[in-house]
């Protein structure tokens, strides 16, 4: 049955499983098969549009039997959109798959069998939780099937989210329901207004126009919200009318800025920036402390579910109060400014320059004295601290410790670790490693993305007695 399978057969498959990356698992004699936008418990007829030698992968056509753990979505442009990938399944079911992509890469991947893996913490919304949003400016608008028929040839306009695993298909949205109420309707004013403009949007392929990206900001604690315009170049006849018409409709807009990006490269990031409204930055909370937001810093999404992120950090530190504490990966000082009145002392070390001097600012800023930031290559800036931490906090990007950090990590042997992992499977990797000197005592994933895969976790280490 296997050997006869290819591209464009139609199949009727159970769902098994839920994968790490949102697709449902399907075995046909025991060959796997993956299918987006299902759930285990389901039934469903699918199309193979992708066959490898051992799996493959499908495309849903009819729902034959629905699972129990399947919801109707809230939003048109679900399972279409790269926004969300699972607004059909149960959000408590959510949290249970999301709990076994943190367990299982432990046992493959590192053979760590009996971890002590703590049920997801939930994030307090599930939607409009989102603190930032970007959206791209096409002038090649994706239609979704049913609006297919009412495709117009002129209708070279699209704001909104891309199709996932493409860079020039935009669906245009009004509305994305993660972020706020007020988001959508600035989404919608700057999309009406750029519509009628005569300024073309930027081609995905052809690399003229002039609009290129949206991105929303939202301050949770004061309300506030900053829109960043990013143009093709810098032209502030055609920005400023836009401007000066969101200011006045929308109040609680503090600060407009816009990133000039030329270069053919798809990010929402300038190189430079002009300040055309406000001060250029808003302010937000994490617990008692504030830090400030610009157009290009990183800032958790979720801002209520970055405090519990946080405050498990602390709980797994434990700090008594005479820690002299080493942060890798330290960011923007966050976690830092987060220990800095429970330990000695907290130095972060972080690779961005920007990052490194909105640290400084951020520790300035809440009154802390006790951080200090270095700037560079972790593997260049670990041995030259001057000072055996008793407690490491560890906080990577997705691809994981460099292995030469997790070597000299191992060599400067804190009694103490704590790793905040945003990737099951990098997570477990490193552990692999970490366990023959240390002691994983236990993990608490949670979940700062409701609707979506990504899932951090929070890993406890404690060195083991010689």
């Amino acid at each position: 049955m296997t050997m006869k399978l290819r591209k464009g057969h139609t199949v009727e498959l159970n769902i098994e499983k839920m994968a790490y990356g949102g697709r449902g698992i399907a075995r046909l004699d025991g060959f796997v098969v993956f299918v987006r936008g299902t759930v285990p418990g389901d039934r469903v007829l699918a199309r193979i549009y992708k066959k490898k030698k051992d799996y493959a992968e499908a495309g849903l056509v009819e729902l034959l039997d629905a699972s129990s753990d399947r919801i109707e979505t809230a939003c048109p442009f679900a399972g279409y959109c790269g926004g969300c990938q699972w607004q059909h399944v149960a959000y408590d079911r959510q949290l249970v798959f999301k709990r076994e992509h943190v367990k299982e890469p432990l046992e493959h991947i590192a053979g760590l069998k009996d971890v002590l893996v703590q049920p997801l913490l939930p994030s307090e919304k599930i939607f409009g939780y989102r603190n930032k949003m970007e959206f791209s400016f096409s002038d090649r608008r994706w239609y979704l099937p049913h609006e297919l028929p009412f495709k117009e040839k002129s209708d070279d306009f699209a704001l909104g989210l891309h199709v996932p695993g493409t860079y020039h298909k935009v669906i245009d949205m009004g509305a994305c329901l993660l972020q706020r109420q007020t988001g959508n309707e600035i989404l919608k004013e700057v999309g009406q207004y750029v519509k009628q403009s005569d300024v073309p949007v930027y081609g995905l392929k052809s690399h003229k126009g002039f609009w290129r990206y949206l991105t929303l900001r939202h301050s949770a604690a004061f309300d506030h919200w900053m829109v960043n315009l990013v143009t093709s170049e810098e032209d502030a006849s055609i920005v400023q009318p836009l401007v000066d018409r969101l200011c006045r409709k929308f109040p609680d807009i503090k600060t407009v800025v816009n990133n000039i990006n030329g270069r053919k490269a798809s990010i929402a990031v300038g190189e430079k920036e002009k300040v055309l409204s406000g001060d250029g930055f808003i302010s937000d909370k994490i617990g008692s402390f504030t830090f400030r937001v610009s157009a290009n810093s990183f800032f958790q999404t979720n801002t209520a579910a970055a405090l519990k992120l946080y405050d498990q950090v602390l709980r797994y530190a434990n700090p008594k109060g005479t820690e002299r504490v080493l942060d890798l990966y330290s960011g923007t000082g966050t976690i830092p400014i987060f220990l800095a009145d429970r330990v000695r002392s907290v130095t972060g070390i972080e690779i961005s320059q920007s990052a490194t001097a909105d640290a400084h600012r951020n520790a300035l800023e809440n009154g802390v004295r006790n951080c200090r930031f270095i700037c560079g290559d972790i593997r260049e800036k670990l041995g030259m601290t001057g000072f055996k931490p008793d407690l490491m906090i560890i906080d990577p990007p997705r691809a994981g410790m460099h292995k030469d950090v997790l070597a000299e990590t191992l060599a400067l042997a804190p009694e103490r670790i704590v790793y905040v992992s945003c990737n099951p499977t990098t997570l477990a990797r490193d552990l692999e490693i970490m366990v023959e000197a240390y002691t994983l005592d236990e993990i608490q994933p949670v979940d700062m993305f409701p609707h979506t895969f990504h899932i951090e976790a929070v890993a406890k280490l404690s060195r083991r007695k010689k």
